[in-house]
């Protein structure tokens, strides 16, 4: 009987390695695959890469420094508008779970998690492109906001719903308003949970392509010049150049594809390593 158990012990570890190995065997494949075919196309193109616009068809590397900083732009944008009303959508929903706001805010948000991103990009272009009658930054940066917005909230509720209830009766007995003991206690607590939302929503936003190609438009050459003009963004390039006959073109879209990689990495990465967890 023990020989037994153990070799069924030993055949249920196999099996999870297995199937743990094949979950991410997909994705390093995606990450070995961009790095074999867009690190000789940095090394080749060098700082001028990230710095010059596009190259003409068939005609060298050329840069991606608009798409790069239209990117850059786009994000800073989309969370300037949509952070601050995900992170009181999740604090609320979180607070006031048994409310009819609290709880159709819950249900509505899991709905847009799950929404298809190009009609964000369509509902957008209704609301602000046509009326403007041209294609722009700020249009874009509120497309990529309302996709950024479930993600912060729900991963700040669920940050906020781990912590003990133990702390805010603790908080309570203290004489602290609810207000207090949300943003002077239990945010700090759930600091983790919520920066993991935040940056998982700008990573979503950073590699969204089918919002943009109704609001944001695209400049491949010319850099940002308003919030009320056409912008690049690097998933946005991508799109385009794939597209396109020319091997150059081709090369370019693996090396944007690697440093758009890169800024996720370089974001997620030290930040999940640096930021200590809360034990409870």
């Amino acid at each position: 009987m023990p020989d037994r158990r153990r070799a069924k012990e030993i055949v249920f570890q196999a099996v999870v390695a297995i199937l743990t190995f094949s979950t991410i065997a997909p994705l390093l494949h995606i990450i070995f695959s961009v790095f074999v075919e867009g690190l000789p196309v940095l090394i080749k193109g060098g700082i001028s890469f990230l710095t010059d616009t596009l190259a003409p068809p068939s005609d060298g590397l050329g840069g991606i420094g608009p798409a790069i900083v239209g990117t850059f732009v786009l994000i800073a944008l989309s969370s300037l508008m949509g952070l601050p009303i995900a992170l009181m959508t999740g604090i609320y929903s979180a607070e006031y779970p048994r409310s009819i706001i609290g709880r159709a805010a819950k249900i509505l948000l899991q709905i847009m998690m799950e929404f298809p991103t190009i009609l964000v990009g369509l509902f957008v272009m209704e609301l602000l492109v046509i009326p403007m009658g041209s294609y722009s930054a700020l249009a874009g940066a509120f497309a990529l906001a309302v996709i950024m917005m479930p993600y912060v909230a729900i991963s700040t509720e669920e940050a906020l719903k781990e912590i003990p209830r133990s702390y805010r009766e603790a908080a309570f007995s203290l004489g602290l308003s609810r207000a207090q003991v949300v943003f002077r206690v239990l945010i700090k607590m759930a600091k983790r949970g919520t920066l993991t939302g935040i940056l998982v929503g700008m990573a979503k936003v950073a590699g969204e392509t089918a919002p943009l190609l109704f609001t944001a438009g695209g400049s491949e050459r010319i850099y940002f010049r308003g919030l009320n003009r056409p912008i690049g963004a690097i998933p946005l390039l991508i799109y385009q150049l794939v597209q396109q006959p020319y091997d150059n073109y081709h090369q370019i879209a693996w090396g944007a594809s690697l440093l758009l990689m890169l800024i996720f990495l370089g974001i997620f990465i030290p930040t999940r390593l640096l930021l200590r967890e809360v034990k409870f």
